[in-house]
């Protein structure tokens, strides 16, 4: 019986894996390419964790399977929510094997918590509702837990960075992935399984971070920790290595990434300030509530943050709500945007689907054509579409309204940051902001395409995400719904994807609050 161990490395850039390969570094790697397949592999757009690794295993574009970012915008409301696995509307490979005689054992993958019951074992990702490493709500089996409690995710922040701090990350980024290691290897060989997946998210922030000192073209290159990257690169390799020898004969491995990588320049945009320039947001006076959340983050002492969001987590929601929307005149605006720097877009402000909407729902192909128009002949963007043009399925309207791509500098991209009322739409960082940081800018993004290696030869050549479920399945010999993705290594699967019937269940106002604390240690929100 065939079997499939399938490897995530977050963020693992092409451009980085072929020279090391080719030089040595990456011999397990190597020796993939060499027996099988290396490719670029298309990821979503855009490249954003979540919506990209949910349609790797679900072979279709988040249109129809409904996840887009971490968070959501709440129905009716200015304000955001924290998604998690059951917002998903398509199944995923082992809610489809899980009707077979197959186990499968998922490690670690973004947005699978809560684990879900399962034939094998399950360990939620890092969207769970803990701060730096598993508890036993993170897995399946609960009696599981015992082999699996030192799997770690970034256990320090990733926000305000100073002197040290690369230098003690770079330690915790190897020790993590020996810790997820050993957890793999001790079930790989003990529990029984056809489909092993698990991934690993250092090669992600070790990018994030350390591309400035890799990268001696860039804008912000500095000397010092020239080759955090590679280190990483080569502990990984080492790690594939030894589950593929503890996985055994018999068994396909496939390694890919969700997402590639690259520099960032010094470049800043302001997509609100850009569209109150062009009339289409206005801020109002005070903005109170936005200052509660930063008045309370300088005043507490980190290590009493996570036990005060679980107390008081409705305060804690509306304050993460406020600091990105509390400052905007609702009467008065007609578009904005969160500036998400991984993930620049513009929503409108409905009349009808938000509470003080502004665009007559007849209004609103009109208002969006004009926006992009607008977007697209600015020299910042370098493409704004309709949310139409990125997805297609019946979840498409969870997607913000039109999706924007900022300009690269000679191959390096600007940050989209937030907005200062009455500040310029764009600017320069300064050279002491150059080491960046989450909400800072950080020095090393996400890029369209991640990598793909396979142990057998595939004749595809424009691989994408979606590809991977379906060659899962042809591999095991297992059918499923139709998938909108192709099997890489034979066989195949429509394009009628089905959906789950799950209803959505949302996190407790607790959990909510933890998951927002966890989310901002790891930068994601200032």
């Amino acid at each position: 019986m065939k079997r499939f161990l399938l490897i995530g490395l977050d963020g693992g850039e092409l451009s980085l894996l072929t020279p090391w390969m080719d030089a040595g570094h990456l011999p397990h790697l190597a020796a993939l390419r060499q027996q099988g397949t290396c490719q670029a592999l298309a990821s979503t757009r855009p490249p954003v964790t979540f919506p990209a690794w949910t349609t790797c295993v679900t072979g279709v574009n988040p249109g129809r399977h409904g996840i887009f970012d971490f968070t959501e915008i709440c129905p009716g409301d200015y304000a955001i929510r924290f998604i998690n696995q059951t917002h998903r509307r398509t199944p995923a490979l082992w809610n489809i094997l899980d009707g077979t005689d197959k186990r499968s054992c998922v490690l670690g993958v973004p947005g699978t918590y809560p684990p879900e019951p399962l034939n094998g074992v399950m360990v939620s990702g890092f969207d769970s509702p803990v701060c730096t490493g598993v508890d036993r709500s993170f897995v399946y089996p609960t009696a599981r837990y015992p082999q699996v409690k030192d799997w770690r995710f970034a256990d320090f922040q990733e926000h305000d960075i100073g002197p040290g701090w690369h230098a003690a990350a770079l330690e915790k980024l190897l020790a993590g992935i020996e810790s997820k290691t050993r957890c793999a290897e001790a079930l790989l060989a003990e529990a029984p399984w056809d489909f092993f997946m698990m991934v690993y998210g250092e090669s992600d922030t070790v990018s994030h971070h350390f591309w400035l000192f890799h990268d001696e073209n860039s804008p912000r290159h500095r000397p010092g920790f020239e080759d955090a990257i590679l280190q990483v690169y080569r502990k990984l390799d080492e790690a594939v290595g030894r589950l593929m020898a503890v996985a055994g004969d018999d068994v396909t491995v496939g390694i890919v990434s969700d997402h590639g990588f690259g520099g960032a320049g010094t470049g800043v945009v302001h997509l609100n300030n850009w569209l109150a320039e062009e009339g289409y947001l206005q801020w109002r006076e005070g903005g109170r509530e936005s200052l509660l959340k930063r008045w309370a983050l300088s005043l507490t002492p980190e290590s009493w943050r996570g036990a005060l969001f679980r107390r008081f987590g409705g305060l804690a929601a509306k304050a993460e709500s406020q600091a990105r929307f509390g400052r905007i005149d609702w009467a008065h605006t007609r578009a904005w945007s969160e500036e998400l720097n991984y993930f620049p877009s513009i929503r409108l402000n409905l009349a009808g689907r938000e509470p003080d909407g502004q665009v007559r729902p007849e209004d609103y192909d009109g208002v969006v054509a004009e926006l992009c128009d607008a977007l697209n002949a600015w020299e910042a963007v370098a493409r704004a579409v309709p949310r139409g043009a990125c997805y297609d399925g019946p979840e498409t309207e969870r997607a913000p309204d039109i999706i924007v791509e900022l300009a690269l500098e000679a191959g390096y991209s600007p940050a989209c940051l937030r907005s200062t009322p009455g500040g310029p739409t764009t600017r320069r960082l300064e050279e002491n902001e150059y080491l960046g940081g989450k909400e800072r800018g950080m020095n090393g993004t996400h890029r369209d395409a991640g990598i793909l290696l396979l142990s057998e030869p595939t004749e595809v050549t424009d691989a994408t995400l979606m590809d991977i479920a379906p060659t899962v399945l042809s591999v095991l010999g297992v059918s499923g719904p139709a998938m909108e993705g192709r099997a890489l290594l034979g066989g195949g699967h429509g394009t009628r994807p089905v959906k789950r019937g799950v209803d959505p269940t949302a996190y407790t106002a607790e959990e909510e609050a933890v998951v927002a604390e966890r989310m901002r240690a790891l930068g994601y929100y200032e």
